[in-house]
């Protein structure tokens, strides 16, 4: 069976950033609150730009321990807004 989208480890080049980077996340949405005791939860994927879609790139994914059918429910509805929002220009 071939790993599913995600379920390969963060690459190399990501990984220690990206675990700092979920570090100081956490320390400033949950202060020093832990585990169940957190209140809020976050979601962090990094992509190279280019070709992300053409499926030459990969994206890198962490979380403070989110559940992933959280995620999914999460992504599926930022996806659902998305593509509901007309096109627009600028910057935001």
């Amino acid at each position: 069976m071939t790993d599913r989208l995600g379920d390969a480890p963060i690459q190399q080049k990501y990984h220690d950033l990206m675990n700092t980077v979920a570090r100081g996340l956490d320390e400033v949405f949950n202060g020093a609150a832990k585990g169940a005791e957190r209140e809020t939860g976050f979601v962090l994927m990094v992509y190279p730009f280019g070709n992300l879609a053409s499926g030459d790139a990969r994206c890198n994914y962490i979380s403070n321990g989110a559940d992933r059918r959280d995620v999914v429910t999460l992504m599926k509805e930022m996806i659902a807004r998305f593509e509901g929002q007309p096109e627009m220009t600028g910057k935001a």
